[in-house]
């Protein structure tokens, strides 16, 4: 028997004045438009909170988000005003970041900056800091680190992945080469393809 003054309801359900009008707040929410300016700006921080962006890859993460290209520019100009979005920053972070830890050669940095929307310039720029000696000493550092791994193939193989290596890198061939040469002869390898 239930007691008096008490409803009787059924575990789970919604038939309560409080659940309706939860769900019409929730309804409401989520049929009120979005402010676009503050998407954006949400996008770009949550992004940015990641890793620093070039201001292409920024547009092009709002783009697929469908935010309206006057919004994007008005965001991403306050965000360059504030210094949040600095391409040349951002360059010369990534190719200090890149030749350090991947042992990238200049060539190879400009064109990774280019595909993340840093003009030619500013990229040139960047990657200029790295000298051609410290490009040397670090293509030496990974052949002296890859060396081992390629004992086992013949001269013609040991040579072919040293110098693809460095390739796929962006070393120069001429350096590529003069690299390699010296690194397995330092490491008593003699090699004949590779004399003068």
């Amino acid at each position: 028997m239930a007691r008096p003054g008490r409803s009787r309801r059924r575990p789970g359900s919604d038939s309560g004045p409080e659940s309706g009008s939860r769900e019409g707040a929730a309804t409401q929410r989520q049929q009120a438009p979005r402010d676009p300016v503050e998407q954006a700006r949400e996008i770009c921080l949550r992004l940015l909170t990641v890793r620093p962006r070039t201001r292409v890859e920024l547009e092009q993460a709002l783009r697929r988000k469908e935010i309206p290209e006057d919004v994007i520019a008005t965001v991403l100009d306050r965000y360059s005003d504030l210094k949040l979005v600095d391409d040349a920053a951002f360059a010369e972070l990534w190719v200090r970041s890149r030749h350090t830890h991947q042992g990238m050669a200049r060539r190879a940095l400009v064109a990774e900056l280019r595909r993340k929307g840093v003009d030619g310039e500013t990229a040139a720029e960047a990657a200029s800091t790295v000298d051609g000696e410290a490009e040397e000493e670090r293509a030496r550092a990974l052949v002296r680190r890859k060396i081992p791994s390629v004992l086992r193939g013949d001269e013609t193989a040991r040579v072919r992945r040293l110098v693809g290596m460095l390739a796929r890198k962006g070393y120069p061939e001429g350096l590529a080469y003069r690299v390699v040469r010296d690194e397995l002869r330092s490491a008593g390898e003699e090699t004949t393809l590779l004399d003068d």
